[in-house]
């Protein structure tokens, strides 16, 4: 069990560590550590490469984490196949990718803030609370403009719809402790964002 741990978190790790935002701005000529934000993410690389490549890294992003789950529960077979051994190692696999993503040793661990990839990587785990968890953001989103406090609602949102799903039964308890530690970590990569939100610094997207 421990081999096959290992292997689920090196392969996850370097899934997530893939630097989607940083080469797309290689491609365009551009490094987007030193435009903007200066994160990596999908947001940053919208404003500053535009529309097509914003949603090309966000998909990528996305599908990091996704494929890492699938990947880990493809490795996983036998009685180990089964539940809660199906979702420890989906859930070992969703953390080392969104650690990848977060702090990729490409970037001399500076990555991006880990939304895409968590959702991804949610969707690969609980694809109901993913679906939650994206209305969320769409209405906060559309109501402030702001993608920043849509990301942080919306992962705030994680444990509580997590919450009400393991009491009806339809995800283990694992999964709420989970769902905690992903938005632990999507909150603690947004501190930048609350302290321009205090000091009323923070970009938002205009209506159009």
């Amino acid at each position: 069990m421990f081999a096959l741990t290992l292997i689920i978190v090196v392969v996850s790790y370097f899934f997530g560590s893939i630097p989607n935002g940083y080469m797309a701005g290689r491609l365009s000529g551009v490094d987007v550590r030193r435009q903007g934000s200066g994160n990596i993410g999908a947001t940053n690389v919208l404003r500053v490469l535009g529309k097509p490549w914003g949603f090309a890294v966000f998909f990528l992003d996305a599908l990091k984490g996704f494929a890492a789950v699938r990947v880990a529960l493809l490795l996983v077979n036998g009685e180990l196949s089964a539940a809660p051994y199906a979702e420890s190692f989906a859930i070992v696999a969703a953390a080392a990718c969104v650690c990848g993503h977060s702090f990729p040793v490409w970037l001399r661990f500076k990555g991006g803030k880990g939304v895409a990839t968590s959702a991804g990587a949610i969707f690969g785990v609980m694809p109901i609370a993913a679906i939650a968890i994206f209305l969320v953001w769409g209405v906060v989103f559309l109501t402030t403009r702001y993608v920043s406090v849509a990301s942080i609602a919306a992962a705030s949102a994680l444990p509580v719809i997590v919450a009400l799903l393991v009491y009806l039964g339809r995800y283990g308890t694992i999964l709420l402790y989970f769902s905690i530690a992903m938005t632990a970590l999507v909150l603690w990569r947004h501190r930048s964002n609350f302290a321009r939100l205090r000091a009323g610094t923070e970009q938002r997207f205009a209506r159009k």
